[in-house]
């Protein structure tokens, strides 16, 4: 497997502290890619991004074969420890209480992606020109839109479109949705927190990703279109170039690549 991968993290225009935090690597086996976009205020949302991301990646470091069905439920079991971690600590904590995070994860190797999810984060593939977003945004906006009562463009703009109906941390027990899908070549993912994609709309995400640059260039550009129009709130983007599914691996990676990395 070869991947051209990069990845980015600003704090915008607005935001005092970067509460967002990121893990992406790859090697000839596999990629793991895991954006956590953290709320609670002062600390504490910084806090649940980061315990969420190294949790996630110390569950996760051991799955080397992502075949069969095993892997799928190694990924919920590691959002549901890192939700037991964070939600213990709001317990232990009186500064920490009311802290969460959002987590958007994908694995990928095998020929296979398999994708964690929990809030408003998202996973975007771009494949034979069209962009999908795998994910489903866990929020009161979308269930919304799903009951028909907003239209998708009512949701973007609506007063609590920033209102999540599901974060790792906020109580005992969550459930993540795991879904998972073959690798093809020349795929484009986009894991991204909502500083981005609430600022940047689905055909400008197309248009950059469809713009032939390096994935560090693309995530560059994400971030400054975001910046530009506002930048609300901190903006994180993991952009993975699948280059080969199969045959001999050589670094393909492009840009940061960082084991962890929270922004400032």
């Amino acid at each position: 497997m070869q991947l051209s991968v990069a990845a980015g993290t600003d704090v915008g225009r607005v935001r005092a502290g970067n509460e967002d935090s990121l893990y992406a690597h790859a090697d000839h086996e596999r990629g793991l890619f895991i954006v956590a976009d953290g709320m609670g205020g002062h600390a504490a949302g910084e806090v649940a991004s980061e315990m969420a991301v190294q949790i996630v990646e110390r569950d996760l470091a051991p799955v080397r074969d992502l075949s069969g069905n095993d892997p799928l439920l190694l990924m919920g079991e590691a959002l549901r420890a890192a939700n037991r971690a964070i939600y213990e600590r709001t317990m232990q904590e009186a500064d920490k209480q009311g802290m969460g995070t959002t987590a958007s994860c994908i694995m990928m190797g095998q020929g296979r992606w398999i994708i964690g999810h929990i809030g408003d984060s998202r996973v975007y593939l771009l494949r034979d020109g069209i962009l999908r977003q795998v994910t489903k945004d866990h929020s009161y906006v979308q269930e919304q839109v799903d009951a028909g009562f907003l239209t998708p463009e009512q949701a973007r703009y609506h007063p609590y479109s920033n209102v999540i109906t599901r974060c790792v941390g906020a109580n005992a027990a969550v459930e993540a949705d795991v879904l998972h899908g073959e690798l093809q070549d020349g795929d484009l993912y986009l894991v991204a927190s909502d500083g981005l994609t609430g600022m940047v709309e689905d055909p400008q995400l197309k248009k950059i990703l469809e713009s032939n640059q390096t994935p560090g260039r693309m995530v560059e550009a994400m971030i400054t279109e975001a910046n530009r129009r506002g930048g609300l709130d901190n903006i994180t983007a993991i952009i993975v170039q699948v280059l080969h599914v199969h045959g001999i691996w050589s670094s393909g990676t492009t840009g940061e690549s960082p084991a962890v990395s929270h922004g400032r």
